[in-house]
Formats: C-alpha cells, sequence, structure tokens
C-alpha cells in the first residue's frame, strides 16, 4: 500500500483525514487547470479511497478544476480569440455548430475517450456553449471516473498501474470503450450536421 510518511504521519492515513480529502481535491482541480490527463491520479483515488469513494472525490476535483478553468478561459481568452475566428466565416460558422447544440454535444465528448477532459474544459470557455450547459455536463464524466478509480482499487499499488492497464479486458472497461465509440461518432456526426446546414445557409446569404 502506501507506506510514505508526511510530516511523521503515514501518508495514506493523512489523506483520510478530513484535511487530506479537502488536500486531494484542492490538488486534483489544479491537476485539471493545468491540462494535465487524469488517468493515474484517479486510479490513485481508487488506491486510496476504494472505488465509490474515490469517484466521489475525484468528480469534486475534477468539477472544481472544469469551473475554474472554464471560467478563466472565458473571462481571459474568448474575446481574443473569437476576434480571431471572426476573420475566418467557416470556422465561424463551426463555432456556431458547437454552440447550437449546447448541453447535447457538452455530454456526448464528455463520454468519449478521444476528447480530452482537461483541453475540453478550455475549448468550450473559448466557444458560446452556456456555463449552464457546461455545468450540466460535466454528469457525464462519472461512468469513466468510475472506471478508473475502480482499476485502481483492483491495482491496490501505484507499481500494479500498468499491469491493471494492460489487463482491462473486464466486461466494464469493454462496455465503456464501446460507449466512447459510439459517443466520438454521435460528436462527429453531429457537429458534421450542423457545420453543413449553418455553412449552407452562410454561403446563400453571399
Amino acid at each position: 500500500m502506501l507506506g510514505i510518511t508526511f510530516f511523521g504521519e503515514n501518508i495514506f492515513d493523512f489523506f483520510h483525514s478530513l484535511i487530506g480529502i479537502l488536500s486531494f481535491i484542492s490538488l486534483y482541480a489544479f491537476w485539471v487547470i493545468l491540462l494535465l490527463p487524469g488517468l493515474w491520479p484517479s486510479m490513485l483515488a481508487g488506491v486510496i479511497y476504494g472505488s465509490f469513494l474515490g469517484s466521489v472525490f475525484v468528480f469534486l476535483g475534477a468539477f472544481l478544476g472544469a469551473q475554474i478553468t472554464f471560467l478563466l478561459g472565458r473571462k481571459f481568452f474568448k474575446k481574443s480569440i473569437q476576434r480571431r475566428i471572426s476573420t475566418f466565416p467557416k470556422f465561424e460558422a463551426v463555432q456556431k455548430a458547437v454552440s447550437k447544440e449546447g448541453l447535447k454535444l457538452v455530454i456526448l465528448t464528455r463520454l468519449s475517450p478521444a476528447f480530452p477532459f482537461s483541453l475540453l474544459n478550455l475549448i468550450y470557455s473559448l466557444s458560446d456553449v452556456s456555463l449552464r450547459d457546461f455545468t450540466i455536463g460535466l454528469i457525464a464524466i462519472f461512468p469513466g471516473t468510475l472506471l478508473f478509480c475502480g482499476l485502481g482499487a483492483v491495482a491496490g499499488d501505484i507499481a500494479k498501474f500498468n499491469a491493471v492497464l494492460d489487463a482491462q479486458k473486464d466486461t466494464i472497461s469493454l462496455t465503456y470503450s464501446c460507449i466512447g465509440v459510439v459517443a466520438t461518432f454521435l460528436v462527429v456526426f453531429l457537429v458534421a450536421q450542423t457545420s453543413n446546414k449553418i455553412l449552407k445557409e452562410f454561403d446563400q446569404s453571399l
């Protein structure tokens, strides 16, 4: 397990204290803000807290980090990015397609492993997706969170992460992979259909 000490206290015991739990959630949020992948810290949560509690704490950290990233991106970068996009009408049309689908698209991209969670937070902050749709859509990350924390709980040790990941052919991971493939296809189809429609309207207006 985790035999590392932290100020004379076993780190496993520390992370089970209230301060430790809040620290883990905060560190996970910071990890998300730095746009880093969440697989390993999610599995670590499974080792420390078990599958269910680990998923809850990871979700809270991811939720907090996503909200901060979204708000920072929208406040400091959106206007400058939109000014640049406005000089390329067809890119602007694609952005409108993303914004038009709102919640539906946010949920599908959250379900698909093809779209990195942390980077999506920034991308959506630069679009016209509402904060409401962005926030509700975060619910869709829970199945993946549960899977990765579950894999960490199965491993039981950081040193065994790679072995567990190489052998993850169980029904749950297979099901999640299938959901991800379907969600990815639907995202591409949805954006393509809406983009084509908006582009046709744009061309007709010229």
